[in-house]
């Protein structure tokens, strides 16, 4: 969530949730450092939840102006914002509960189903590489960030006192040669480059080679006959990791396995997907073309109901679940780890990112007992990270992504959104390759440029 004041305006970069610890994080997506009835207009980078997650408090707090997203990030939200508002009214009824019988205070979510619908009628779906003025003096435009469907790099174009500045917004940035996405596209040369940092300090698995790490940890937790769980986002992961198990399965690769995507949400945004092929690369277009499904198949079962999803547990042999939240902080995910942990024949795949204080992380840290609904449970599973899977640049292709500007007219770098040790790294390599000033913003910290 980025503040931006020109000519008296005032444009919010993304309003995401932040995702921490349970009591800070309640606190701080409730309460904005700003009025949020000044805010004039909203650029929206992607549909993910620590980007647009909080989009719906802004508007019950009073924002009312236009928010700028590609027209799939619009339609993506319009499918996550619901559910966000739905888990939240969902938790906040079981807590009121438990707050009841001890007469305590009771608590309101974040946000209703309510707030979303007003939310949704505000988003206004721009095509990438179109001009909008956004406010006075303000225009921008969007490159495709190859990160999820509807991703965007952001060019804005400034005038205020008679001066012009372009300032780079990188959203979340995505990898080339990814499945589904096209790559990420250039903005060209700009004077201030905000980036994200995620990754800033770890270079991923190359792509090439992707496939077969995976069919060698299925075939692995095959032969031990266990099952594979598999924590995923259920937008953007869950549909790439299904696209690579489909073309395994095209040809012949994928060891007779039956696979279970356990998420409601994943299956209303696949859907979505589907409507979105200007997003597409050439390789899944082709498939498009032959009218062939690359996010479905025979062996996969797509779960929507509770009690299909309870069934799973009496499942015996080898099987692999995909099923959210990708960082294990709620959802059937829990479920099923609560079910498979314990057991050393099965493997937990990790292909996304895990944020610091999440379960998921505390699973990649191979902690030797882990809580799942606060019981505590031993990690005996096998855990397998393949990290070639993340949809977010490593500390190179963001690098790389950053050399495609004019050195010589790029001003100011800020890194954001990444832990700091990974910014760190990453502003040492920018620094390396000839990128002069680059900053870490704490936040709260304000940055004016005046000449």
């Amino acid at each position: 969530m980025h503040l931006l004041s020109i000519n008296g305006k005032r444009v919010l970069l993304d309003c995401g949730l932040f995702q921490g610890k349970r009591a800070e994080a309640f606190e701080r997506n409730k309460n904005f450092p700003f009025d949020a009835s000044s805010i004039d207009a909203v650029v929206l980078s992607h549909c993910h939840i620590d980007h647009a997650g909080n989009l719906p408090n802004l508007v019950r707090n009073g924002f009312t102006g236009p928010i700028f997203a590609t027209s799939a990030t619009r339609d993506l939200c319009n499918v996550m914002l619901y559910d966000s508002a739905y888990l939240q009214e969902r938790d906040v009824e079981y807590v009121n509960k438990q707050l009841k019988k001890r007469k305590e205070p009771l608590v309101e979510p974040l946000y209703t189903t309510e707030d979303v619908e007003a939310t949704v009628s505000q988003i206004v779906g721009i095509r990438y590489g179109q001009s909008v003025e956004v406010a006075d003096g303000v225009t921008i435009s969007f490159a495709d960030a190859g990160h999820v469907l509807g991703s965007a790099v952001t060019r804005i174009e400034t005038k205020e006192n008679g001066k012009s500045r372009t300032i780079g917004f990188s959203g979340d940035l995505g990898r080339k040669n990814m499945p589904i996405l096209k790559d990420p596209e250039p903005i060209g040369d700009v004077d201030i480059w905000i980036s994200e940092s995620t990754y800033g300090g770890r270079i991923h698995e190359p792509i090439e080679g992707m496939q077969q790490r995976l069919l060698n940890v299925i075939q692995k937790t095959i032969d031990r006959g266990g099952k594979l769980i598999v924590p995923s986002f259920s937008v953007g992961k869950t549909q790439e990791f299904l696209y690579v198990l489909f073309t395994l399965n095209d040809t012949g690769k994928l060891p007779p396995i039956p696979i279970f995507v356990d998420s409601p949400l994943s299956v209303n945004t696949t859907e979505v997907f589907k409507m979105h092929p200007e997003c597409f690369d050439a390789e899944t277009m082709a498939y498009i073309v032959r009218n062939e499904d690359p996010f479905g198949f025979g062996r996969l079962k797509y779960i929507r109901s509770v009690e299909e999803s309870k069934k799973l547990n009496d499942l015996s042999g080898p099987c692999m679940i995909v099923a959210a939240s990708g960082m294990c902080e709620g959802g059937r995910i829990l479920h099923h780890l609560a079910n498979n942990i314990d057991n050393p024949a099965n493997t937990i795949l990790v292909i996304g990112f895990m944020a610091e204080h999440t379960l998921g992380r505390r699973i990649v840290e191979r902690q030797p007992q882990v809580k799942i609904y606060g019981e505590p449970h031993p990690l005996k599973a096998e855990v397998a990270i393949l990290n070639s899977f993340s949809a977010h640049a490593g500390q190179d292709e963001l690098v790389a992504y950053t050399q495609t500007m004019d050195k010589s007219k790029l001003r100011q770098t800020f890194l954001v959104h990444g832990e700091l040790t990974q910014a760190q790294q990453l502003s040492q390599k920018l620094s390396e390759s000839g990128v002069g000033k680059v900053s870490i913003p704490a936040r709260g910290d304000t940055v004016e440029f005046s000449s």
